[in-house]
């Protein structure tokens, strides 16, 4: 499995963490940041986007400090459903009901144990499809 990983610098510290904690399980395209310098999400957030349309992840991974502003950087790219979760409910409810190709998480809000949780519950959780699917279709149409 590959998922492409973005963050800012506020988001780095918990990046690392996860990468290191699923690193048997996951292969990460690290798309930076690389420190906690002070940088841009939007940046990080279209590389992610970019490599994720380009077909070369699976799936994805942003994190900033609220995990708002990554999530909504992300979700300017028509192909990208990015989802921001602080618990395990909103990630399993992002896959199963709205097909969320792009888990966003709040690096300043949320412990390294809640995030493996959160992402655990992300990976393995799939689309419900039925009355869902419609919905999603809605989302990208224009």
């Amino acid at each position: 499995m590959k998922v492409v990983i973005a963050s800012d610098h506020a988001g780095f510290s918990l990046k690392e963490k996860v990468k290191k904690h699923f690193a048997s399980k996951i292969e990460f395209i690290d798309v930076g940041t690389y420190s906690e310098d002070s940088c841009d999400y939007p940046d990080f957030a279209h590389k992610a986007a970019n490599v994720y349309i380009e077909g070369k992840a699976d799936w994805g991974i942003a994190i900033c400090g609220s995990g708002n502003g990554i999530n909504m950087s992300m979700n300017k790219h028509k192909a990208i459903r990015s989802a921001l979760c602080w618990n395990k409910e909103l990630a399993h409810l992002a896959r199963l009901h709205n097909d969320a190709n792009f888990l966003a998480m709040p690096g300043r809000y949320i412990e390294a144990e809640e995030a493996f949780t959160i992402v655990e519950e992300f990976m393995n959780t799939d689309f419900e499809g039925g009355r869902h699917e419609n919905r999603v279709y809605k989302i990208s149409v224009f």
